[in-house]
């Protein structure tokens, strides 16, 4: 079973109408059979383009959140004084402020606090016109994004052994923070998605080396490489000094905005030269998985 994950260093890429794509061409190709799954479940979207049926929806308990016994409290207030975030007023907790540190419940001289499990999103196993796809919702102001990332991604290899399927296709968050590191890890291949813009290039760098921290191999493409061509120049240079191949370079295309208001991915759309270029990006990638 076949890896790839799609990232990149900042947010508004098109990273994700990019992955839209190679769903589409995954789905037709004779090498693969394909599941995917979006581990940018703090801002996940993928789920517009695959307008997925929900088969199974199953709760993401993370953390701990505080709670008061109002029959035991003798409302001392001794817990609102330990507070550090401010989270207990009038004997009730903040379910947002509440970091579930335990010092309220340490501290209550009538053991009137308990700490409960937090309920802190939602995870799916869907299916889409193009295969089995599984992602995940976080909830607002909740953390532990990352083992939630590993959740879904657990799940995924499960689901592909199960559908007899040889390439895992996800979808990263932007940045270089925890989503994105425990949506890498163990990968076969990695493709960056920039764009030349200063934060682009400084983005890109950032990214490149959290993969060679990983050890894994990566490669660039730049979407919308005609609106700045000399910053294009110099993220292929930036390539070419870290013996990077450089896949693909996206012309900038309105049809992706056409593409996204249909609910469709722009290979679906229509024929273009954007459309083309991306059939020939995952043909290589198609080789370098094939042969890794």
């Amino acid at each position: 079973m076949k890896e790839l994950v799609i990232i990149s260093g900042k947010g508004g890429t098109g990273k994700t109408s990019i992955v839209s794509s190679f769903a589409m061409l995954a789905s037709d190709s004779e090498l693969f059979n394909p599941i995917f799954v979006d581990c940018d479940v703090d801002a996940a979207d993928l789920h517009l383009i695959l307008e997925p049926e929900v088969l199974e929806k199953n709760d993401f308990y993370s953390g701990k959140l505080a709670i008061i016994n109002k029959e035991k409290c003798i409302k001392c207030n001794k817990c609102k004084e330990l507070c550090k975030f401010d989270a207990i007023e009038n004997n009730l907790i903040s379910k947002i402020k509440c970091e579930g540190c335990a010092v309220c419940a340490e501290f209550c001289p009538q053991k009137a606090i308990t700490l409960n499990e937090k309920l802190a999103g939602e995870w799916y196993i869907s299916q889409t016109r193009f295969g089995k796809f599984i992602h995940a919702k976080l909830g607002i102001a909740e953390e532990n994004s990352g083992k939630l990332v590993t959740k879904i991604r657990n799940q995924a290899r499960l689901t592909a052994q199960a559908e007899n399927s040889n390439l895992i296709i996800s979808d990263g968050s932007p940045g270089i923070g925890c989503p994105v590191i425990a949506s890498i890890s163990g990968v076969n291949a990695v493709l960056i998605i920039t764009e030349p813009t200063v934060s682009g290039l400084h983005d890109l760098q950032r990214v490149y080396k959290l993969t060679r921290h990983f050890k894994i191999n990566s490669y660039v493409c730049i979407n919308k490489f005609d609106i700045n061509l000399e910053i294009s120049k110099q993220i292929k240079d930036f390539c070419t000094q870290n013996n990077t191949k450089l896949l693909g370079k996206i012309p900038y295309d309105k049809d992706f905005t056409s593409a996204q208001v249909s609910k469709k991915s722009i290979t679906e759309h229509s024929n273009n030269n954007s459309s083309k270029e991306l059939k020939k990006l995952w043909n290589d990638l198609e080789i370098i998985l094939k042969g890794d």
